[in-house]
């Protein structure tokens, strides 16, 4: 069977599937009384598939397809750097890319023959029920469905070559070419990098207000793409101010130059190290995104992290900065009681440079406080034009400082979530 001959691609994710559908595409005169592979079960997990992955036109394209953008082996990684490579490797690739072009050649509907009823010609021509994706954002999914075209019309293996390597120059390979962002699983030694499918939508114009803030956020950030030096930055302020929104936000801007966001815990601090490991050499600028981020004066977390930032033997990989979000300013809880402790410590002051030494590693700080009542009620107005909202804005203000006051006060996420009641009472009518 033509897929047992594979090198470079082999390690497959859906390496059973992709087997069992090639054996029942290549079977030889000689392997007619060897028992074959479910053709029902496999159609239906292809269907499975295509409701994940939301793919439509011939499915076994675009899972061919599916398995050459997201398979991260020595050909696929080195392009997604360098672009097209050369040597031993570049001819590795070749074999393995004619096995795949041979497999794209096939008509699935030719199984409907061994008593398929028809299946298979369905899902040679795909309509899903909806375009929803809960792998990928539509972005991807529609780069996946192109390249899946691209290659079923391919004159040749050195066109059929050129447009994967294509594909992995412009958007990457695997998790980190195909998903947005990431969390941390695992133990100390061994974490896992895993994609968060559903990211929040949020765009920095949504944002309203807070432009200087934005403003200093957005060059840090383009510093960092371009290759130039950049800071690691702390969003610190009043709650409910656009602080992890003004991140998302920067990530859903960024996303299409290579940005990448992993998220991470303070109780995960220690796997930073290998987190890094894992991301330095690859072409994506990596951002490690610390969302509330405050100590209490007996957590040494801390501690990790700040050797993490600067302290350590090792060079800090270039493409990784740390982005964190806090509410205090100098991220370790301080209280009076600590003055009156000093009082009895020989070098006191020692004591107070290590909790404000953790804040100094963050060359950019920018802070976010709460809007007065003007502006709370421009970000009324203007989320309410957004929503299409015809209130009379007397009335629309009398309601909303109501609704602070009972609210949690002024803020962008009090105001957010007036609006949301204001739509839900509107719909209800």
């Amino acid at each position: 069977m033509k897929s047992q001959e594979l090198i470079l691609y082999r390690d497959l994710e859906y390496r059973e599937l992709f087997d069992q559908i090639a054996k029942l595409l290549t079977r030889s005169p000689e392997e007619k009384s060897e028992a074959m592979p479910d053709s029902h079960a496999c159609a239906g997990q292809m269907i499975k598939l295509a409701s994940s992955y939301g793919f439509s036109g011939n499915l076994w394209h675009c899972f061919l397809a599916l398995c050459l953008a997201d398979n991260e082996n020595a050909y696929s990684t080195s392009c997604e750097v360098v672009g097209p490579v050369r040597g031993t490797l570049n001819q590795l690739a070749a074999h393995d890319f004619a096995i795949f072009k041979e497999l794209f050649s096939y008509d699935i509907s030719t199984l409907d023959d061994r008593g398929a009823s028809g299946i298979w010609s369905s899902l040679k021509d795909y309509e899903a029920p909806d375009e929803s994706s809960s792998v990928y954002n539509p972005w991807i999914r529609d780069q996946i469905l192109a390249l899946a075209k691209a290659l079923s019309c391919a004159s040749d293996e050195e066109v059929f070559k050129a447009e994967v390597t294509e594909f992995y120059r412009r958007f990457g390979v695997g998790k980190f070419g195909l998903n947005k962002a990431f969390r941390v699983e695992g133990e100390e030694n061994h974490p896992r990098i895993l994609p968060i499918t559903n990211i929040e939508t949020i765009d920095l114009s949504d944002i309203i207000g807070y432009e200087r803030q934005k403003q200093k956020l957005i060059e840090n950030t383009e510093a960092f793409l371009n290759g130039k030096a950049a800071n690691n930055v702390l969003l610190f302020g009043d709650s409910g101010t656009g602080k992890s929104s003004s991140i998302k936000a920067i990530l859903n801007e960024y996303y299409d130059r290579g940005l990448r966001i992993i998220e991470v815990y303070k109780h995960q601090f220690q796997m930073l190290l290998k987190v890094q490991e894992q991301i330095k050499d690859r072409n994506y600028k990596f951002i490690i995104y610390m969302d509330d981020l405050s100590f209490e004066d007996s957590e040494l977390e801390y501690k990790y992290l700040k050797a993490i930032m600067e302290g350590g033997l090792g060079v800090k990989p270039g493409n990784v900065l740390i982005y964190a979000t806090s509410n205090r300013r100098h991220l370790i809880r301080e209280k009076f009681s600590d003055k009156r402790e000093l009082d009895d410590e020989l070098h006191n002051n020692d004591t107070v440079q290590e909790k404000l030494s953790l804040v100094a590693r963050f060359g950019v700080t920018i802070y976010y406080g709460s809007p007065d009542k003007a502006e709370y009620l421009n970000i009324v107005k203007e989320l309410a034009a957004r929503h299409q909202i015809t209130m009379p804005l007397e009335e629309l203000y009398a309601k909303a400082n109501i609704w602070e006051l009972q609210h949690g006060g002024l803020s962008g996420r009090t105001a957010s979530q007036f609006l949301t009641y204001i739509l839900g009472k509107k719909e209800e009518k």
